[in-house]
Formats: C-alpha cells, structure tokens, sequence
C-alpha cells in the first residue's frame, strides 16, 4: 500500500499549468473540470456526493484520511467524484470507528488521486483563472500525451450529468404509515436529505431522474421535492418540463441546489455557469424574509442570473448569499413552491439551515 503513495504523479490543467507530486489511491488515470472544498472536515460525505459527479476535487484542508472511512458516513452508494488533490494523504488514521483507510477505499472504488501538492497554490490559480478541466495521472507523466488526452474531455458547460447519477428504479424511504407523503426526483440526492425528511414523519418514494409528473403522481404525493444533483440545469428540459407540471399541480414544492436551479427556469429565469462556484461548509447566507443570517453548506458550479431574478414577476428573493449577493432562495408567488441553492440537509456542514425541512413539510398539511 504504501508503495503506491510514493509513486510520482502529475496534475496538468487545461491551461497548462502543471503540479507534480505523489500518487493516492489507485494507479491510472482520470480527468474532469477541477474544483476546491474550503471544508474542514467530511471529506467522505463530500467523496460520496453525487452532485461532484465528474469533477475532480481539491481538499484545501491539509490532512485528508486522517480520521478514516466509516461505511455509514457517505451520501450516496459509492465516490462520485472523478479524482483528488490533496496536501496530505493519510493512510494511518486515528479513529477506533472507522472501518478502512482512505487508501483502501479509494483502490475499492478505482479513484485516481494526488497528494503532496501545493494546494494553496492551486487554489489560488484557479480563483484567478476560473474552473476549467484537469487530468490526473500516475501511470502516464508524458506531458504531450496528456495533454492530447485532456483536450478530449468535454466542458461541464452543456453537460446533463443527472441521469448517470440517479436512481434506475423508483423506491421508497421512511415509514410507510408516515402521515405524509414526498415523491423525491432524484437528480443526484444525497442521502441525509431523506433521512431529514424521515425525521419529521414524511414516508419519501425516490424517484428516477426522467420520471414524468404523471408517474410520480399516481403515487399520490402530498408534495414533491427537486434534488440537488450534477451537470448544467439548462441542458434538463425533460427536468424543467416536470417542475412546471408541478407547480401548475398547485402541490407543495421544495428544491435544492439543482432543484433551486430548475425552479427558475421553470420560471423564464435563466441559469449560468460561476466562474468558480461555491464549494465549503461557511457560506454566509442572510433570510431577507425574516432578516436572519446563517451559516451554510454550499456545493455548486452553477447559479440563477441575478438580474433575471429582480426583474421576475412570478418569483421573489428570500435568501442571498453575504459574500457576493448572489441568489440563494426564491419562492413562487401564489404557489407553496420554494428552493435554495445551498445544502440545508448539512452533511456535512452546520445545521443553521434545516428550519427549511420544517416549512416544507408545515406546507404538506
């Protein structure tokens, strides 16, 4: 095992720039758009976030591993995201819980990685010059050929990515003789999302990521909820046509980060790609409904066009983000419809947020 983690790896970005440091995980190759999670901690519920899928993520926090991998800690069945950076990867761990190494798991589930580099560098280099795709290599350090192999890879711009991620059969969560009832289209939900509603009495049916309204339907939900999920909302109509179909339904709806996105171009507003997104566990979002701040977990590449939401007749503002007023909440006027576009569910992250789960499911009465 350790023999693995001393053999030399590179990372070459789209534009050219390139770290050397050491394998992680297993020996390949793998590529994706690079991003950075400013969290601390929860690096397997973030691995396991199907809302990652196809990218390849950088830890800014310098210990990854160090605390081990607990089988009950993930958000989805397996590692979503396509690679890791890191500064330290730590196949020793400290805690009697775990069940494995961070360097087993990775080899258990095929993802490529790379530690030893300079990832406040890194991050620095891509707050400046944008998210653009990355290849990650310890058994190719050719440049040439990577590069080759890099510009193969497709822009997240334009990508549906939902329907690789979500279900392929309908299921159900929860108790069955729960007094409430939420049909879940699942772009990419994470697991703590179903236990929150499980928690407050909802029995949830999941549902796949291009199941029709009137499928979902006759399974007579009380309300329907969005999930968060990967890829670019714009390239989902099949999406997009569902959430009109329910809002035109007048039923109770709730969505989150991808689902948040989907509401708005359910409503004529239009989403687009960050120059960076949010990605972290200490995002200051501010409630301008009841004037309240929170702290909250954030996990995007895309976002709602500011002006188009201002300027909407049929949506208001209630949560904006306090570093850099972008939108994080609208509600439908006239409808019980509402969405954010951060992470409430929390996992990981502070539970300043899950409040939201309470009115959604006050809305189901």
């Amino acid at each position: 095992m350790n023999t693995y983690i001393k053999l030399p790896a590179v990372l070459l970005l789209e534009d050219g720039t390139i770290y050397h440091g050491k394998a992680a995980g297993k020996i390949g190759t793998t590529t994706g758009e690079i991003c950075f999670n400013t969290g601390m901690t929860g690096y397997q519920e973030i691995f396991t976030d199907p809302s990652y899928f196809g990218q390849i993520m950088v830890t800014t926090n310098s210990h990854i591993g160090n605390y081990g991998i607990h089988k009950d800690e993930v958000e989805s069945d397996n590692i979503k995201i396509a690679g890791l950076v890191c500064k330290n990867f730590n196949i020793t761990y400290s805690r009697k819980q775990a069940d494995t190494s961070i360097q087993d798991y990775f080899q258990d589930e095929h993802i490529v990685g790379i530690s030893d580099v300079d990832t406040r560098s890194l991050v620095r280099h891509i707050r400046d010059k944008g998210a653009m795709n990355a290849i990650i290599s310890s058994e190719i350090l050719d440049i040439e050929e990577l590069k080759l192999k890099l510009a193969a890879v497709p822009s997240m711009d334009g990508l549906e990515l939902s329907s690789k991620v979500s279900t392929k059969e309908a299921y159900e969560y929860g108790n069955k003789d729960a007094a409430k009832r939420v049909a879940v289209l699942d772009l990419g939900v994470k697991k703590n999302i179903l236990r929150n509603f499980d928690s407050r009495g909802v029995f949830s049916k999941v549902f796949p990521a291009k199941t029709t309204f009137a499928e979902m339907e006759n399974w007579n939900p009380d309300g329907y909820f969005i999930s968060n999920g990967p890829g670019d909302p714009s390239a989902m109509p099949y999406a997009i046509e569902t959430v009109k179909a329910v809002l035109a339904s007048g039923k109770p709806l709730f969505g989150i980060c991808l689902g948040h996105q989907l509401l708005a171009l359910a409503n004529d507003i239009r989403t687009m790609k960050m120059f960076n997104g949010h990605r972290g566990l200490n995002h200051p979002v501010k409630n301008v409904i009841i004037n309240h701040c929170e702290v909250t977990s954030q996990n995007h590449g895309f976002g709602v066009v500011p002006d188009d939401v201002r300027n909407s007749d049929k949506v208001e503002i209630t949560h904006i983000n306090l570093n850099d007023q972008s939108i994080e909440g609208i509600r439908v006027k006239g409808k019980k419809a509402f969405s954010v576009q951060y992470h409430p569910e929390s996992s990981p992250g502070p539970h300043d947020s899950r409040y939201l789960f309470d009115d959604f499911v006050a809305m189901l009465n």
